[in-house]
Protein backbone atom coordinates (compact mmCIF):
# COMPACT_ATOMS: atom_id res chain seq x y z
CA UNK A 1 0.00 0.00 0.00
CA UNK A 2 1.20 3.17 -1.03
CA UNK A 3 1.64 6.16 1.41
CA UNK A 4 -0.88 8.16 -0.15
CA UNK A 5 -3.01 5.31 -0.06
CA UNK A 6 -2.59 4.60 3.80
CA UNK A 7 -3.55 8.56 4.23
CA UNK A 8 -6.75 7.47 2.68
CA UNK A 9 -7.64 4.20 4.31
CA UNK A 10 -6.76 6.40 7.66
CA UNK A 11 -9.25 9.15 7.05
CA UNK A 12 -11.76 6.98 5.96
CA UNK A 13 -11.92 5.00 8.58
CA UNK A 14 -11.52 7.60 11.61
CA UNK A 15 -12.78 10.49 9.71
CA UNK A 16 -15.80 8.47 8.49
CA UNK A 17 -18.50 10.89 9.38
CA UNK A 18 -16.91 13.72 7.82
CA UNK A 19 -15.99 12.01 4.33
CA UNK A 20 -19.00 10.96 4.32
CA UNK A 21 -20.41 14.70 4.67
CA UNK A 22 -17.68 16.13 1.75
CA UNK A 23 -18.09 13.04 -0.21
CA UNK A 24 -21.06 10.73 -0.25
CA UNK A 25 -23.53 12.63 0.32
CA UNK A 26 -23.35 15.12 -2.47
CA UNK A 27 -22.78 11.82 -4.55
CA UNK A 28 -25.64 10.54 -3.18
CA UNK A 29 -28.12 13.61 -3.60
CA UNK A 30 -27.07 14.36 -6.96
CA UNK A 31 -27.77 9.81 -8.15
CA UNK A 32 -30.90 10.69 -6.18
CA UNK A 33 -32.20 13.99 -8.03
CA UNK A 34 -30.83 11.94 -11.34
CA UNK A 35 -33.21 9.13 -10.48
CA UNK A 36 -36.49 11.17 -9.44
CA UNK A 37 -36.34 13.06 -12.25
CA UNK A 38 -36.05 9.98 -14.75
CA UNK A 39 -39.01 8.24 -13.20
CA UNK A 40 -41.16 11.67 -13.00
CA UNK A 41 -40.54 11.30 -16.72
CA UNK A 42 -41.43 7.92 -17.02
CA UNK A 43 -44.53 8.36 -15.29
CA UNK A 44 -45.58 11.72 -16.83
CA UNK A 45 -45.36 10.57 -20.18
CA UNK A 46 -46.53 7.08 -20.23
CA UNK A 47 -43.31 5.76 -21.69
CA UNK A 48 -42.33 2.80 -19.82
CA UNK A 49 -45.18 0.19 -20.61
CA UNK A 50 -44.16 1.12 -24.72
CA UNK A 51 -40.76 0.02 -23.95
CA UNK A 52 -41.40 -2.62 -21.33
CA UNK A 53 -42.24 -5.56 -24.16
CA UNK A 54 -39.17 -4.44 -25.73
CA UNK A 55 -36.78 -4.69 -22.51
CA UNK A 56 -37.94 -8.33 -22.00
CA UNK A 57 -37.81 -9.56 -25.23
CA UNK A 58 -34.29 -8.45 -24.72
CA UNK A 59 -34.26 -10.56 -21.69
CA UNK A 60 -35.60 -13.04 -23.52
CA UNK A 61 -32.63 -12.93 -26.30
CA UNK A 62 -29.20 -13.01 -23.97
CA UNK A 63 -31.07 -16.19 -22.30
CA UNK A 64 -31.55 -17.75 -25.90
CA UNK A 65 -28.36 -16.25 -26.69
CA UNK A 66 -26.45 -18.43 -23.47
CA UNK A 67 -28.33 -21.45 -24.86
CA UNK A 68 -26.63 -21.46 -28.39
CA UNK A 69 -23.86 -21.03 -26.69
CA UNK A 70 -23.62 -24.13 -24.77
CA UNK A 71 -25.03 -22.53 -21.25
CA UNK A 72 -22.00 -23.47 -19.58
CA UNK A 73 -21.85 -20.87 -16.82
CA UNK A 74 -24.49 -19.90 -14.59
CA UNK A 75 -26.89 -16.85 -14.70
CA UNK A 76 -27.60 -13.43 -13.04
CA UNK A 77 -28.52 -10.25 -12.95
CA UNK A 78 -26.35 -7.56 -14.41
CA UNK A 79 -27.42 -4.78 -11.72
CA UNK A 80 -24.27 -4.38 -9.27
CA UNK A 81 -23.88 -6.49 -6.52
CA UNK A 82 -23.10 -3.08 -4.48
CA UNK A 83 -26.38 -2.12 -4.82
CA UNK A 84 -28.13 -4.21 -2.61
CA UNK A 85 -29.57 -3.71 0.90
CA UNK A 86 -27.00 -6.37 2.58
CA UNK A 87 -23.92 -5.41 3.90
CA UNK A 88 -22.24 -8.27 1.78
CA UNK A 89 -21.77 -8.24 -2.10
CA UNK A 90 -22.49 -11.19 -3.96
CA UNK A 91 -19.44 -13.54 -5.41
CA UNK A 92 -21.48 -15.50 -7.74
CA UNK A 93 -21.21 -12.19 -9.39
CA UNK A 94 -17.74 -12.44 -10.74
CA UNK A 95 -18.08 -15.95 -12.78
CA UNK A 96 -21.97 -15.77 -13.57
CA UNK A 97 -23.30 -14.76 -17.24
CA UNK A 98 -24.92 -11.31 -16.34
CA UNK A 99 -28.24 -10.42 -17.95
CA UNK A 100 -29.31 -7.46 -18.50
CA UNK A 101 -32.65 -6.49 -16.49
CA UNK A 102 -32.56 -2.99 -16.72
CA UNK A 103 -36.04 -2.30 -15.82
CA UNK A 104 -36.96 0.40 -13.26
CA UNK A 105 -40.75 1.69 -14.09
CA UNK A 106 -44.31 2.11 -12.64
CA UNK A 107 -46.00 0.02 -15.56
CA UNK A 108 -49.72 0.91 -15.01
CA UNK A 109 -52.44 1.50 -11.99
CA UNK A 110 -55.45 -0.05 -12.88
CA UNK A 111 -57.89 1.89 -9.87
CA UNK A 112 -60.70 -0.72 -11.23
CA UNK A 113 -59.06 -4.09 -10.28
CA UNK A 114 -57.16 -2.18 -7.66
CA UNK A 115 -53.36 -3.64 -8.80
CA UNK A 116 -50.64 -1.35 -9.90
CA UNK A 117 -48.51 -2.86 -12.25
CA UNK A 118 -44.29 -2.89 -11.70
CA UNK A 119 -41.17 -3.48 -12.78
CA UNK A 120 -38.72 -4.98 -10.55
CA UNK A 121 -36.41 -2.17 -9.73
CA UNK A 122 -39.33 -0.04 -9.22
CA UNK A 123 -38.49 1.79 -5.60
CA UNK A 124 -40.52 2.18 -2.40
CA UNK A 125 -39.94 5.96 -2.88
CA UNK A 126 -40.83 5.72 -6.59
CA UNK A 127 -43.83 4.06 -5.89
CA UNK A 128 -45.17 6.13 -2.82
CA UNK A 129 -44.86 8.92 -4.31
CA UNK A 130 -46.83 8.38 -7.54
CA UNK A 131 -49.75 6.35 -5.89
CA UNK A 132 -50.36 8.22 -3.03
CA UNK A 133 -50.73 11.71 -5.46
CA UNK A 134 -53.18 9.25 -6.87
CA UNK A 135 -55.10 8.54 -3.71
CA UNK A 136 -54.01 4.93 -3.13
CA UNK A 137 -51.00 3.11 -1.37
CA UNK A 138 -49.34 -0.45 -1.34
CA UNK A 139 -50.72 -2.03 1.81
CA UNK A 140 -47.61 -3.19 2.87
CA UNK A 141 -44.53 -0.16 2.32
CA UNK A 142 -41.44 -1.34 3.61
CA UNK A 143 -39.52 1.94 4.92
CA UNK A 144 -36.65 2.47 3.04
CA UNK A 145 -37.14 4.60 -0.05
CA UNK A 146 -34.21 2.28 -2.07
CA UNK A 147 -35.99 -1.17 -1.97
CA UNK A 148 -36.90 -2.67 -4.65
CA UNK A 149 -39.98 -4.23 -5.90
CA UNK A 150 -38.08 -7.10 -6.74
CA UNK A 151 -35.60 -7.29 -3.69
CA UNK A 152 -38.58 -7.50 -1.10
CA UNK A 153 -40.59 -10.71 -3.61
CA UNK A 154 -37.18 -12.53 -4.04
CA UNK A 155 -36.27 -11.82 -0.34
CA UNK A 156 -38.86 -10.69 1.88
CA UNK A 157 -40.63 -7.27 2.71
CA UNK A 158 -42.10 -6.86 6.22
CA UNK A 159 -43.91 -3.19 7.54
CA UNK A 160 -45.72 -2.07 10.56
CA UNK A 161 -48.84 -3.06 8.73
CA UNK A 162 -47.99 -6.54 8.40
CA UNK A 163 -49.95 -7.72 10.83
CA UNK A 164 -52.99 -6.95 9.08
CA UNK A 165 -51.80 -7.57 5.26
CA UNK A 166 -48.86 -10.18 6.03
CA UNK A 167 -45.32 -9.93 3.89
CA UNK A 168 -45.09 -8.30 1.11
CA UNK A 169 -44.87 -11.46 -0.59
CA UNK A 170 -49.08 -11.73 0.02
CA UNK A 171 -49.61 -8.29 -1.37
CA UNK A 172 -48.37 -9.50 -4.83
CA UNK A 173 -51.17 -10.63 -6.95
CA UNK A 174 -49.13 -12.19 -10.12
CA UNK A 175 -45.59 -12.28 -11.49
CA UNK A 176 -44.13 -12.30 -14.79
CA UNK A 177 -40.67 -14.29 -15.38
CA UNK A 178 -38.74 -15.24 -17.88
CA UNK A 179 -37.39 -18.66 -17.40
CA UNK A 180 -34.11 -20.49 -18.17
CA UNK A 181 -35.68 -21.81 -21.34
CA UNK A 182 -36.46 -18.31 -22.71
CA UNK A 183 -39.96 -18.24 -22.16
CA UNK A 184 -42.37 -15.40 -20.45
CA UNK A 185 -44.26 -17.13 -17.87
CA UNK A 186 -47.58 -15.06 -15.75
CA UNK A 187 -48.22 -16.84 -12.83
CA UNK A 188 -50.66 -15.90 -9.96
CA UNK A 189 -53.24 -18.22 -7.91
CA UNK A 190 -55.02 -19.33 -9.74
CA UNK A 191 -52.42 -19.61 -13.45
CA UNK A 192 -49.02 -21.37 -12.60
CA UNK A 193 -49.83 -21.56 -9.14
CA UNK A 194 -46.97 -23.53 -8.15
CA UNK A 195 -44.79 -21.55 -9.49
CA UNK A 196 -46.83 -18.08 -7.99
CA UNK A 197 -45.88 -19.42 -4.55
CA UNK A 198 -42.59 -20.59 -5.02
CA UNK A 199 -41.27 -17.46 -5.97
CA UNK A 200 -41.01 -15.29 -2.80
CA UNK A 201 -37.46 -15.86 -1.05
CA UNK A 202 -36.40 -17.92 -4.18
CA UNK A 203 -33.32 -14.88 -5.01
CA UNK A 204 -33.85 -15.57 -8.31
CA UNK A 205 -33.04 -18.95 -8.30
CA UNK A 206 -36.56 -19.76 -10.48
CA UNK A 207 -36.43 -17.23 -13.15
CA UNK A 208 -36.16 -13.58 -13.80
CA UNK A 209 -39.03 -11.27 -12.75
CA UNK A 210 -39.97 -7.96 -14.85
CA UNK A 211 -42.93 -7.55 -13.54
CA UNK A 212 -45.26 -7.37 -10.72
CA UNK A 213 -49.01 -6.86 -9.52
CA UNK A 214 -49.44 -5.65 -6.47
CA UNK A 215 -52.69 -5.15 -4.47
CA UNK A 216 -53.49 -1.37 -4.06
CA UNK A 217 -55.86 0.10 -1.15
CA UNK A 218 -57.11 3.61 -0.60
CA UNK A 219 -54.93 5.75 1.23
CA UNK A 220 -55.42 8.86 3.93
CA UNK A 221 -54.17 12.04 4.30
CA UNK A 222 -52.16 11.50 7.96
CA UNK A 223 -51.23 8.59 10.26
CA UNK A 224 -52.87 8.75 14.05
CA UNK A 225 -50.13 8.02 15.58
CA UNK A 226 -50.16 7.00 19.17
CA UNK A 227 -47.15 6.49 21.78
CA UNK A 228 -47.10 4.25 24.86
CA UNK A 229 -44.01 3.92 26.69
CA UNK A 230 -43.91 0.72 28.58
CA UNK A 231 -41.43 0.02 31.38
CA UNK A 232 -40.83 -4.05 31.94
CA UNK A 233 -40.76 -6.73 29.35
CA UNK A 234 -44.09 -8.28 30.42
CA UNK A 235 -45.29 -4.91 29.97
CA UNK A 236 -43.85 -4.91 27.00
CA UNK A 237 -44.92 -7.92 25.09
CA UNK A 238 -48.80 -7.76 26.82
CA UNK A 239 -49.34 -4.06 25.47
CA UNK A 240 -46.97 -5.31 21.58
CA UNK A 241 -49.01 -8.65 21.19
CA UNK A 242 -52.73 -6.82 21.83
CA UNK A 243 -51.87 -4.18 19.65
CA UNK A 244 -50.54 -6.91 16.94
CA UNK A 245 -53.79 -8.62 17.13
CA UNK A 246 -56.03 -6.10 16.81
CA UNK A 247 -56.41 -5.89 12.76
CA UNK A 248 -59.66 -3.80 13.06
CA UNK A 249 -58.39 -1.04 14.80
CA UNK A 250 -54.83 -0.72 13.93
CA UNK A 251 -53.47 -0.10 10.86
CA UNK A 252 -49.92 0.08 11.80
CA UNK A 253 -48.16 -1.25 15.25
CA UNK A 254 -44.43 -0.67 15.81
CA UNK A 255 -41.92 -1.58 18.67
CA UNK A 256 -39.00 0.30 19.62
CA UNK A 257 -36.84 -1.32 22.70
CA UNK A 258 -34.32 0.57 24.06
CA UNK A 259 -33.62 -1.59 26.80
CA UNK A 260 -34.77 -4.96 28.25
CA UNK A 261 -37.24 -3.28 29.95
CA UNK A 262 -38.39 -0.25 28.36
CA UNK A 263 -39.95 0.64 24.89
CA UNK A 264 -41.97 2.60 23.04
CA UNK A 265 -45.17 1.12 21.09
CA UNK A 266 -46.88 2.31 18.46
CA UNK A 267 -50.32 2.52 17.05
CA UNK A 268 -51.25 3.93 13.89
CA UNK A 269 -54.43 4.46 11.85
CA UNK A 270 -54.87 6.53 8.97
CA UNK A 271 -57.35 9.78 9.01
CA UNK A 272 -57.97 12.14 6.74
CA UNK A 273 -58.52 14.76 9.47
CA UNK A 274 -56.13 16.03 12.55
CA UNK A 275 -58.20 15.17 15.94
CA UNK A 276 -58.57 17.53 18.99
CA UNK A 277 -56.36 14.64 20.15
CA UNK A 278 -52.86 15.97 19.04
CA UNK A 279 -50.48 17.88 16.20
CA UNK A 280 -49.52 17.45 13.05
CA UNK A 281 -45.41 16.30 12.94
CA UNK A 282 -44.53 16.10 9.54
CA UNK A 283 -41.87 13.74 10.66
CA UNK A 284 -40.10 13.74 7.00
CA UNK A 285 -39.30 17.25 6.77
CA UNK A 286 -35.09 17.33 6.97
CA UNK A 287 -34.56 19.39 9.73
CA UNK A 288 -36.59 17.08 12.11
CA UNK A 289 -34.93 14.55 14.53
CA UNK A 290 -34.21 11.26 13.69
CA UNK A 291 -37.72 9.14 13.86
CA UNK A 292 -36.07 6.88 16.70
CA UNK A 293 -34.89 9.52 18.62
CA UNK A 294 -38.31 11.33 18.28
CA UNK A 295 -40.00 8.24 19.87
CA UNK A 296 -37.41 7.91 22.75
CA UNK A 297 -38.84 11.64 24.04
CA UNK A 298 -42.14 9.52 25.26
CA UNK A 299 -40.17 7.50 27.10
CA UNK A 300 -37.61 9.62 28.85
CA UNK A 301 -40.89 12.13 29.90
CA UNK A 302 -42.70 9.04 30.68
CA UNK A 303 -46.34 10.13 28.98
CA UNK A 304 -48.58 8.84 25.84
CA UNK A 305 -49.08 11.38 23.22
CA UNK A 306 -51.01 11.22 19.77
CA UNK A 307 -49.70 13.17 16.47
CA UNK A 308 -50.74 13.50 12.96
CA UNK A 309 -48.02 12.44 10.74
CA UNK A 310 -48.36 12.94 6.90
CA UNK A 311 -48.52 9.70 5.19
CA UNK A 312 -45.44 9.49 3.44
CA UNK A 313 -43.66 11.07 5.89
CA UNK A 314 -44.88 7.93 8.16
CA UNK A 315 -44.12 5.18 5.98
CA UNK A 316 -40.21 6.54 5.11
CA UNK A 317 -39.35 7.91 8.65
CA UNK A 318 -36.57 5.69 9.20
CA UNK A 319 -35.25 6.58 5.61
CA UNK A 320 -32.79 9.60 6.73
CA UNK A 321 -31.19 7.61 9.56
CA UNK A 322 -31.55 3.73 8.32
CA UNK A 323 -33.29 3.13 11.46
CA UNK A 324 -30.04 4.11 13.91
CA UNK A 325 -27.83 2.87 11.27
CA UNK A 326 -26.27 6.16 10.54
CA UNK A 327 -25.72 7.45 14.03
CA UNK A 328 -22.30 4.97 13.97
CA UNK A 329 -21.60 6.50 10.25
CA UNK A 330 -22.51 9.88 11.20
CA UNK A 331 -22.43 10.38 15.41
CA UNK A 332 -23.11 14.38 14.84
CA UNK A 333 -25.67 13.51 12.28
CA UNK A 334 -28.81 14.58 14.33
CA UNK A 335 -27.38 17.56 15.73
CA UNK A 336 -29.94 20.11 15.45
CA UNK A 337 -27.59 22.41 12.95
CA UNK A 338 -26.35 19.40 11.31
CA UNK A 339 -29.87 18.39 10.48
CA UNK A 340 -30.98 21.80 8.99
CA UNK A 341 -27.68 22.35 7.12
CA UNK A 342 -27.25 18.94 5.65
CA UNK A 343 -30.34 16.66 6.57
CA UNK A 344 -32.32 17.05 3.29
CA UNK A 345 -29.32 14.75 1.95
CA UNK A 346 -29.35 11.97 4.25
CA UNK A 347 -28.58 9.58 3.66
CA UNK A 348 -25.73 8.30 1.89
CA UNK A 349 -26.23 5.76 -0.47
CA UNK A 350 -25.79 2.29 0.83
CA UNK A 351 -23.69 1.50 -2.13
CA UNK A 352 -20.81 3.80 -1.47
CA UNK A 353 -20.70 3.04 2.27
CA UNK A 354 -19.95 -0.57 1.16
CA UNK A 355 -17.60 0.38 -1.83
CA UNK A 356 -15.11 3.07 1.01
CA UNK A 357 -15.41 0.39 3.27
CA UNK A 358 -11.39 0.41 4.42
CA UNK A 359 -9.57 -2.88 5.72
CA UNK A 360 -9.74 -1.35 9.84
CA UNK A 361 -13.79 -1.18 9.20
CA UNK A 362 -14.37 -4.52 7.41
CA UNK A 363 -13.02 -6.44 10.28
CA UNK A 364 -14.41 -4.21 12.88
CA UNK A 365 -17.93 -5.15 11.08
CA UNK A 366 -17.01 -8.48 10.64
CA UNK A 367 -16.88 -9.31 14.24
CA UNK A 368 -18.85 -6.45 15.57
CA UNK A 369 -21.41 -4.81 13.75
CA UNK A 370 -25.16 -6.60 13.70
CA UNK A 371 -27.18 -6.29 10.77
CA UNK A 372 -29.54 -9.33 11.02
CA UNK A 373 -33.60 -10.03 11.07
CA UNK A 374 -35.23 -12.64 12.50
CA UNK A 375 -38.86 -13.10 12.42
CA UNK A 376 -40.06 -15.85 15.43
CA UNK A 377 -43.75 -16.60 16.53
CA UNK A 378 -45.09 -14.12 18.66
CA UNK A 379 -45.83 -16.55 21.59
CA UNK A 380 -41.73 -16.28 21.38
CA UNK A 381 -41.03 -13.04 21.65
CA UNK A 382 -40.37 -12.67 25.51
CA UNK A 383 -38.18 -15.05 25.13
CA UNK A 384 -36.53 -14.16 22.12
CA UNK A 385 -36.12 -10.34 23.46
CA UNK A 386 -34.58 -12.19 26.80
CA UNK A 387 -31.93 -14.32 24.53
CA UNK A 388 -31.07 -10.90 22.75
CA UNK A 389 -30.35 -9.06 26.24
CA UNK A 390 -28.36 -11.88 27.45
CA UNK A 391 -26.36 -12.39 24.24
CA UNK A 392 -26.13 -9.58 22.67
CA UNK A 393 -27.17 -6.53 24.59
CA UNK A 394 -28.05 -4.05 21.21
CA UNK A 395 -30.29 -1.40 21.79
CA UNK A 396 -32.45 -0.32 20.01
CA UNK A 397 -34.44 -2.75 18.87
CA UNK A 398 -37.30 -2.97 16.04
CA UNK A 399 -40.12 -4.81 16.50
CA UNK A 400 -42.86 -4.93 13.68
CA UNK A 401 -45.73 -7.63 13.80
CA UNK A 402 -46.63 -9.53 11.08
CA UNK A 403 -48.79 -12.52 9.64
CA UNK A 404 -47.87 -15.13 7.71
CA UNK A 405 -50.59 -16.01 5.88
CA UNK A 406 -51.60 -19.85 5.26
CA UNK A 407 -53.33 -19.29 2.02
CA UNK A 408 -55.20 -22.67 2.03
CA UNK A 409 -51.69 -24.45 2.87
CA UNK A 410 -50.35 -23.52 -0.75
CA UNK A 411 -47.27 -24.50 -0.76
CA UNK A 412 -44.13 -21.88 0.27
CA UNK A 413 -40.68 -21.28 1.40
CA UNK A 414 -42.43 -19.92 5.18
CA UNK A 415 -45.75 -21.35 6.55
CA UNK A 416 -47.45 -20.27 9.58
CA UNK A 417 -47.46 -21.88 13.36
CA UNK A 418 -48.99 -25.32 13.84
CA UNK A 419 -49.57 -25.56 17.49
CA UNK A 420 -49.63 -29.20 19.53
CA UNK A 421 -53.29 -28.71 19.11
CA UNK A 422 -53.29 -28.38 15.18
CA UNK A 423 -54.38 -24.41 15.49
CA UNK A 424 -52.56 -22.21 13.25
CA UNK A 425 -51.33 -19.28 14.66
CA UNK A 426 -50.42 -16.80 11.64
CA UNK A 427 -48.82 -13.88 14.30
CA UNK A 428 -44.69 -13.62 13.70
CA UNK A 429 -42.56 -10.78 15.08
CA UNK A 430 -39.33 -9.51 12.99
CA UNK A 431 -36.55 -8.54 15.38
CA UNK A 432 -34.63 -6.26 14.13
CA UNK A 433 -31.21 -6.01 15.40
CA UNK A 434 -28.68 -2.94 13.60
CA UNK A 435 -25.66 -1.96 15.15
CA UNK A 436 -22.68 -2.66 17.89
CA UNK A 437 -23.70 -5.00 20.60
CA UNK A 438 -22.46 -4.13 24.03
CA UNK A 439 -22.27 -7.46 24.98
CA UNK A 440 -18.40 -8.30 26.59
CA UNK A 441 -16.44 -9.99 24.05
CA UNK A 442 -18.64 -10.26 21.19
CA UNK A 443 -17.72 -12.00 18.09
CA UNK A 444 -20.57 -12.49 15.59
CA UNK A 445 -18.72 -15.57 14.45
CA UNK A 446 -20.03 -17.25 17.57
CA UNK A 447 -23.17 -15.14 18.18
CA UNK A 448 -24.70 -15.56 15.15
CA UNK A 449 -24.48 -19.26 14.46
CA UNK A 450 -26.19 -19.58 18.49
CA UNK A 451 -28.59 -17.04 17.22
CA UNK A 452 -29.71 -19.20 14.14
CA UNK A 453 -30.06 -22.16 15.97
CA UNK A 454 -31.91 -20.60 18.56
CA UNK A 455 -34.80 -19.31 15.78
CA UNK A 456 -34.87 -22.41 14.47
CA UNK A 457 -35.56 -23.87 17.99
CA UNK A 458 -38.16 -21.13 18.00
CA UNK A 459 -39.87 -22.14 14.47
CA UNK A 460 -38.45 -19.22 13.38
CA UNK A 461 -36.94 -17.71 9.99
CA UNK A 462 -33.96 -15.67 9.32
CA UNK A 463 -34.12 -12.64 6.72
CA UNK A 464 -31.82 -13.73 4.20
CA UNK A 465 -30.12 -10.56 2.91
CA UNK A 466 -28.20 -10.37 6.53
CA UNK A 467 -25.10 -12.76 6.83
CA UNK A 468 -26.07 -16.47 6.76
CA UNK A 469 -23.77 -18.90 9.16
CA UNK A 470 -25.65 -21.97 9.16
CA UNK A 471 -24.83 -25.37 7.32
CA UNK A 472 -27.27 -26.48 4.26
CA UNK A 473 -28.65 -29.19 6.67
CA UNK A 474 -29.64 -26.12 8.99
CA UNK A 475 -31.23 -24.02 6.29
CA UNK A 476 -32.77 -26.83 4.87
CA UNK A 477 -34.58 -27.42 8.33
CA UNK A 478 -35.58 -23.77 8.85
CA UNK A 479 -37.44 -23.20 5.55
CA UNK A 480 -39.02 -25.97 3.62
CA UNK A 481 -37.58 -27.14 0.18
CA UNK A 482 -39.97 -30.06 -0.66
CA UNK A 483 -41.91 -27.59 -3.31
CA UNK A 484 -39.14 -26.00 -4.09
CA UNK A 485 -37.15 -29.00 -5.20
CA UNK A 486 -39.50 -30.75 -7.04
CA UNK A 487 -39.89 -27.23 -9.67
CA UNK A 488 -36.59 -26.87 -10.04
CA UNK A 489 -36.85 -30.15 -11.35
CA UNK A 490 -39.40 -29.44 -14.02
CA UNK A 491 -38.39 -25.99 -15.04
CA UNK A 492 -35.91 -26.91 -18.38
CA UNK A 493 -32.38 -25.41 -17.80
CA UNK A 494 -33.25 -24.51 -14.27
CA UNK A 495 -30.87 -26.23 -12.46
CA UNK A 496 -28.52 -25.25 -14.96
CA UNK A 497 -28.88 -21.57 -15.18
CA UNK A 498 -29.58 -20.60 -11.17
CA UNK A 499 -27.55 -21.40 -8.14
CA UNK A 500 -29.71 -22.65 -5.28
CA UNK A 501 -30.85 -20.33 -2.79
CA UNK A 502 -28.71 -21.40 0.01
CA UNK A 503 -25.42 -21.12 -2.73
CA UNK A 504 -26.35 -17.46 -3.46
CA UNK A 505 -27.27 -15.94 0.16
CA UNK A 506 -24.32 -17.73 2.55
CA UNK A 507 -21.17 -17.36 2.73
CA UNK A 508 -20.28 -19.49 -0.07
CA UNK A 509 -22.46 -16.90 -2.50
CA UNK A 510 -21.36 -13.28 -0.56
CA UNK A 511 -18.27 -11.38 0.68
CA UNK A 512 -17.24 -8.65 2.39
CA UNK A 513 -16.50 -5.87 -0.27
CA UNK A 514 -12.90 -5.41 0.71
CA UNK A 515 -12.97 -9.17 -0.27
CA UNK A 516 -15.18 -8.84 -3.27
CA UNK A 517 -12.71 -5.65 -4.72
CA UNK A 518 -9.74 -8.06 -4.66
CA UNK A 519 -11.39 -10.84 -6.06
CA UNK A 520 -12.49 -8.33 -8.99
CA UNK A 521 -8.79 -6.97 -9.84
CA UNK A 522 -8.33 -11.20 -9.66
CA UNK A 523 -10.79 -11.69 -12.04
Amino acid sequence: MTKLEQVFEHILTHYRGIFATLFLLPISAGYGAFDTIRNWLAFRFNSAPAKHDARVAAVIGQILDWQQQGAEQKLCTARSGWKTMSELVPKYKLSARKIEVGLYDILEIDEQRRIVRLEPLATMGQISRSLISRGWTLPVVPELDTLTVGGLIMGFGVETSSHKYGLFQHICAAFEIVTAEGKLVKCSPTENAELFYQIPWSHGTLGFLVAAELNIIPVKKYVRLEYQPVFSLDSMVEVFEQASRDTDHNDFVEGLMYSSDQAVIMRGRFSDEVGADGVINAIGRWYKPWFYKHAQTYLTQKKQGVEYVPVRDYFHRHTRSYFWAMEEIIPFGNNPLYRTLLGWALPPSIELLKYTETQTTQRLRERYHVVQDMLVPIRHLKQSIAYFDEHFRLYPLWLSPMAIKDHGRQPGFVHPLIMKDGTVDEMYVDIGAYGTPGKANFDNAVALPLLEKFVIEQQGYQALYARTFMSSEDFRTMFDHSDYDRLREQLPYCRQAFEEVYDKVSSKGRVAPIEMKKLAKRT
